[in-house]
């Protein structure tokens, strides 16, 4: 692992997208924010730990996942660039983890901690702003798989993850993909060959 603060800026712009950041926000953020590079297959975050910091993915992609009670790896979260990536109710709660944050990809990440959120929420009237529309941005994510995992048939699911993320064969395992989809790799396995056929007879 290696930090570099020169990138640091990179967050400030995607803060400052949301809405105009004054002067002393952005310097807070530039003095505070970490940038590091980690490799592919590195654990972010371990159940039993507490998340301590709120990463966004400059490069790179991450997954989360639980592993149940017969031992299978359960995915929740696939996460690239331009993306946040927590724990959630770890990180809001600062109580340990039941689940695992995974790199996939050799990564850039930029992270703040809690408390320094905390903090943009009491000094800044737009640290609050972008709180509320970061937060309901993925809450709207979180109500959109849930609804995805309920009504869509396999093939629709595995279809609408390539549409969000084309490169996702080449980032990880079939394991991986179907435990995300809810499905077993055999099921995918025949979603792609069935797929594949389609394409080659049109």
């Amino acid at each position: 692992m290696e930090s570099d603060v020169s990138d640091s800026i990179d967050l400030v712009l995607v803060l400052g997208s949301i809405t105009p950041l004054s002067a002393p926000f952005q310097e807070r953020i530039t003095n505070q924010v970490l940038t590091e590079t980690f490799k592919k297959g590195h654990i972010l975050l371990r159940p039993g730990e507490v998340a301590r910091r709120i990463y966004y993915i400059k490069k790179g992609f991450l997954r989360a996942y639980i592993i149940d009670e017969n031992g299978k790896e359960c995915t929740s979260w696939l996460m690239g660039a331009n993306d946040l990536m927590i724990s959630v109710y770890s990180f809001f709660t600062q109580r340990p983890a039941d689940e695992y944050i995974e790199v996939l990809d050799d990564c850039i990440l930029q992270s703040i901690t809690w408390n320094q959120l905390q903090s943009y929420y009491a000094d800044f009237k737009e640290g609050n702003y972008i709180g509320r529309v970061l937060t309901e941005k993925y809450y709207i994510l979180s109500e959109e798989r849930s609804i995805f995992m309920r009504t869509k048939t396999p093939e629709e699911r595995y279809k609408i993850l390539l549409q969000q993320h084309n490169q996702i064969e080449q980032l990880t395992t079939q394991s991986n993909i179907a435990s995300y989809l809810g499905i077993t790799r055999e099921t995918l396995s025949r979603i792609r060959s069935k797929m594949l056929k389609t394409r080659l007879a049109s």
